[in-house]
């Protein structure tokens, strides 16, 4: 759960100055592993770097002012950069501007401790101060670790609880079972074979566009920065760039609060969701480039046109991710989990919703113009989402006919297409015993002293 901070003048500086501090260990610990291996052909791993902490602090007596948990929670948070990208799962780790570097984690209660009882109260930080803070929790327990973050010139408080099984458990589960079909007209067509809803999709992004787009036009006439020729951004750029940020952030803040009412409001009655199974970066790939070679009568050479239909792709695009199926999804899904229920995607290619008929099961391809089901066979005629949404729950609950099936077949209760590699975690560090720093090696020595410094050189 996430609260809003208001830190007076003294602390934000406070905040600010050890968000930098934890930003250049970041860089000076990834400037270390890549140098170690680079010159020595040594691999540093996470322990070692962690040992050489209080050395580290001798020499950079700043680091002294900060939580030491804290400095080891942002070491870790290497570890897990260097491990995501050794299998596969991220990019290579890159050196970070204060820009991009959010903020950092205390892993124990011993760094920070809180006067709240779930809805607001304040939050008192090692060697930093007492903190106001804002917002209500859903489900209240046991504080365990807690992330300041710095985002959008605001400060927030990632807190974690354990909360009690039966907090999260409601008394009566609701017992209605739903099937949603996720468009772009209509972003959810719902029904429950017999009653039948359709939510429109409230198209936040294109109902703000003309504001972006007047606000970055406003942008693009100040002095932009160039790092190439050493220009910096002027004042009024800045400006003009905030009030571009303000806008979408606008539009994302409202997506998400409509997401959240929806999720809801579905979950409130319904303890059983059977949707489709979406590859939603797939839907809003680029249009696939198809060349062809227009000869025209000209002094210059021959001008080649790439593409095809890529404004209607792209306006497509945009609407899928105006609606937002993937952040539906994951909602609904989380709540009805959260409430004990189930959540069932069906496979889509197996099943093919919009061209299978769910009185008789016969399937019928249609493109994406028609809009009503009619079956040649039973004759039912019904609206092309609701049909889509009605053969996804018979699927579910394996009465459809022709092609029936049981949750026994599905992967599981939300069943994905992929299975997510681990890359380590906190609680990993518990149980390893931290090797003793009885002596620090010449590599080690090298990272207090000149890979600080070089990493402050190449980040600036």
């Amino acid at each position: 759960m996430t609260f809003r901070l208001y830190p007076n003048t003294q602390i934000e500086k406070t905040l600010r100055y050890h968000r930098k501090l934890q930003k250049d260990l970041y860089n000076a610990a990834v400037n270390n592993r890549f140098t170690q291996y680079q010159k020595f052909n040594h691999k540093v791993d996470y322990f070692e770097q962690q040992n050489c902490l209080p050395d580290f602090k001798e020499v950079w007596t700043e680091y002294k002012e900060i939580n030491s948990q804290t400095l080891q929670a942002t070491l870790k948070r290497v570890d897990f950069a260097f491990e995501r990208w050794f299998k596969g799962l991220g990019k290579r780790p890159r050196f970070k501007s204060i820009r991009h570097y959010s903020g950092w984690t205390y892993p124990a209660k011993s760094g920070y401790s809180l006067e709240s009882n779930g809805e607001n109260g304040y939050l008192n930080l090692s060697k930093i101060g007492r903190i106001q803070m804002r917002g209500k929790a859903k489900y209240w327990g046991k504080p365990t670790t807690c992330t300041i973050v710095y985002r959008n010139g605001k400060w927030y408080a990632s807190i974690t609880v354990d909360v009690l099984d039966q907090a999260l458990q409601p008394e009566a589960l609701p017992l209605g079972a739903i099937g949603i079909d996720l468009g772009c007209k209509s972003a959810l067509s719902i029904t429950d074979g017999e009653n039948h809803q359709q939510v429109n999709a409230p198209k936040f992004l294109r109902n703000a566009e003309q504001k972006i787009k007047k606000a970055s036009q406003e942008k693009r006439r100040k002095r932009a920065p160039n790092r190439n020729k050493r220009i910096k951004a002027s004042r009024r750029y800045k400006k003009a760039q905030v009030k571009v940020s303000k806008i979408t952030r606008r539009v994302g803040n409202q997506r998400q609060n409509w997401v959240h009412q929806v999720a809801a409001e579905i979950v409130s009655s319904n303890s059983f969701v059977a949707t489709e199974k979406l590859e939603v970066k797939s839907m809003t790939s680029k249009a696939k480039q198809r060349r062809s070679v227009v000869f025209l009568v000209s002094k210059m050479n021959n001008c080649v046109k790439t593409g095809k239909r890529k404004k209607q792709k792209a306006g497509l695009n945009k609407s899928i991710l105006d609606v937002g199926f993937g952040m539906l999804r994951s909602t609904i899904k989380y709540k009805v989990e959260q409430i004990g229920g189930v959540f069932v995607e069906v496979p889509t290619k197996k099943v093919k919703p919009s061209q299978t008929c769910p009185k008789c099961g016969h399937q019928h391809k249609k493109t994406l113009d028609i809009r009503v089901h009619e079956c040649a066979v039973c004759g039912y005629v019904q609206d092309r989402d609701i049909a889509a949404a009605e053969v996804m729950l018979y699927w579910a609950k394996g009465i459809l006919p022709g092609l029936g099936t049981s949750l026994v077949d599905v992967e599981s209760p939300s069943s994905t297409s992929c299975t997510r590699k681990k890359a380590g975690s906190m609680k990993q560090l518990g149980a390893k015993k931290r090797p003793k720093s009885i002596e620090v090696s010449a590599s080690n020595e090298l990272w207090d002293v000149e890979t600080h410094s070089s990493g402050e050189a190449n980040c600036g």
